[in-house]
């Protein structure tokens, strides 16, 4: 039971050290959270959750260790990446002025950060890294103990629980702040879109080797 629960333990922990860091996908959510509401956010943090569901399927059968292997789908990747970010910063700039209370229904966040952390390198890098401990739990150590890997079930649950509770609870500190103070709503708005934009000048450079 013990051994269990640090499986779980250990995959909230993988989860959260995907969610959690900033990065383009927080940017997106809470942009989405700040201007459209928890819902907003949450389906964007869905989204990109779909998009790690994905890799780590394609992890699973080698897909993403080839890709990084093609050193020309890699770059067309960073690139499509830039472009898009630079895309959405532009809508978050236009959106930021209006800190709204209303919690659209619509899928659009989730398409954004779906499609957007396809094209996230960043996110592909951490699959070959700490995602490798995901694959084999044999790999993962917490508390001192080696994890058994009759329970990698329980650590994938735990991973992808992870990533929920951020997507859940980071729109919801968002919105709560935000509704106390309309100018915290307007300030995370803006800032989203500027790391958004900084994020797609960053990607764009690398793609063509500045």
């Amino acid at each position: 039971m013990f051994d269990a629960a640090v499986s779980v333990i250990a995959g909230l922990a993988l989860g959260l050290s995907l969610a959690a860091p900033p990065g383009p996908m927080n940017a997106v959510i809470a942009e989405e959270s700040v201007t459209r509401g928890w819902r907003a956010g949450f389906f964007a943090g869905l989204g990109a959750m779909t998009a790690d569901a994905c890799f780590f399927l394609l992890a699973l059968v080698g897909v993403v260790a080839l890709i990084q292997d093609a050193p020309t789908v890699e770059t067309v990747m960073v690139g499509v990446g830039g472009v898009l970010m630079l895309y959405y910063a532009y809508g978050a700039f236009q959106d930021a002025g209006s800190f709204s209370a209303a919690e659209p229904a619509e899928g659009r966040g989730f398409r954004k950060a779906f499609v957007l952390a396809l094209a996230n390198p960043y996110q592909m890098t951490w699959w070959l890294t700490a995602g490798v401990a995901l694959l084999n739990p044999t790999e993962i150590s917490a508390f001192g103990l080696q994890l058994s890997a009759g329970n990698g079930a329980l650590t994938i649950a735990g991973f992808f629980s992870g990533i929920l509770l951020w997507a859940a609870g980071f729109p919801a500190s968002l919105r709560a702040a935000g509704e106390r103070v309309d100018a915290f709503g307007k300030a995370v708005a803006y800032v989203s879109a500027g790391a958004l934009a900084i994020f797609g000048v960053l990607f764009l450079k690398t793609a063509v080797g500045l």
